[in-house]
């Protein structure tokens, strides 16, 4: 299998290596199975010949060109925390080129693959319209408002759709060059992880910082306040939105829009945030820290802490 890598200026360093490492080892490991499958070819292309990434490291790239021989396109993150500056590339020049390799490879019904800040150049270059996808959790509010023809999906780590893959945040490179591996062979995706230490990690939502989200929108950080103040009691939507000087129905519309949730479930992730801290910090009880968290009965709390972060409660403790 054919497998075109884009490389460019400011890179995510781990997220082209991870690629490359992950799909090298399977590659060295073929042979262990009885049935092996293909051989990955990955090529590195880039618009210069020599690409300098987010750490200061020079890498080779072959020509754009050979994208059009690639099965499978590849665009790893760029290494960008701040999301102005993360829009102004991926819809500025420096990034033409790639929007243009990115729309070529779709047009031809080449599969593309992206993770963490390298969806939004996908979306971007449109090849996301219309389908689901995913990116860093940090980053969902303002994907979500720039691209609203794209379904964000944040309770999956990976998301494929319409021969388009998308996962979440950096180090889910390693989580997409794996579902690469597994979709030719589930067997060896499953010994390369076992040989790399590689947990499951299903979604993002463990990692999750509920008040990060918030901060996109004033009157969901002002909402999230008015919660952490009251998180042992019964939550009222009526009352905090009275509370905060807007009605129900604007609330609710600006948690969807900037989290892409509910209310409710806003507020149970802000439950389990807290409940996860005190047994991470505290040698208390579940029933206490149920109770301190605005539940009666510790089995609901024990059922959402596994839900949000698919770990039983013993694995919590500190």
């Amino acid at each position: 299998m054919k497998v075109a890598v884009l490389a460019y200026d400011g890179v995510f360093d781990s997220g082209l290596a991870a690629v490359h490492d992950v799909l090298d080892t399977a590659n060295a490991m073929r042979d262990m199975l009885d049935r092996p499958p293909p051989a990955w070819d990955v090529t590195t292309i880039g618009a210069k010949r020599r690409v300098r990434t987010g750490a200061g490291h020079v890498v080779a790239t072959e020509p754009l060109r050979h994208v059009a021989d690639a099965e499978l396109l590849v665009v790893p993150a760029l290494a960008e925390r701040r999301p102005d500056e993360l829009i102004a590339y991926v819809s500025g020049p420096g990034s033409e080129p790639g929007r243009r390799t990115v729309a070529r490879a779709c047009a031809a019904g080449t599969p593309i693959a992206s993770a963490c800040t390298g969806t939004f150049l996908l979306a971007e270059a449109g090849v996301l319209d219309g389908h689901r996808a995913t990116t860093s959790w940090w980053l969902a509010p303002v994907f979500r408002a720039r691209y609203p023809d794209v379904e964000l999906d944040q309770t999956r780590m990976v998301v494929g759709s319409a021969g388009v893959t998308t996962a979440g945040a950096a180090f889910g490179h390693v989580d997409l060059a794996l579902s690469i591996v597994r979709h030719r062979s589930p067997a060896l995706a499953e010994l390369v992880a076992r040989y790399l230490v590689v947990d499951e990690r299903p979604s993002q939502s463990a990692y999750t910082i509920a008040s990060a989200l918030a901060g996109h929108d004033p009157t969901v950080a002002a909402f999230e306040s008015w919660v952490r103040a009251r998180l042992a009691e019964p939550i009222s939507l009526p009352a905090a939105a009275h509370d905060l000087g807007v009605s129900e129905r604007t609330l609710q519309r600006a948690v969807r829009r900037t989290l892409g949730t509910s209310p409710v479930r806003f507020v149970q992730d802000l439950r389990v945030e807290q409940a996860a801290h005190l047994l991470r910090t505290t040698g208390l009880s579940l029933e206490s820290i149920a109770r301190k968290v605005g539940y009666e009965h510790p089995g609901t709390l024990r059922e959402l802490l596994r839900d949000r972060t698919g770990k039983p409660v013993a694995s919590l403790r500190g």
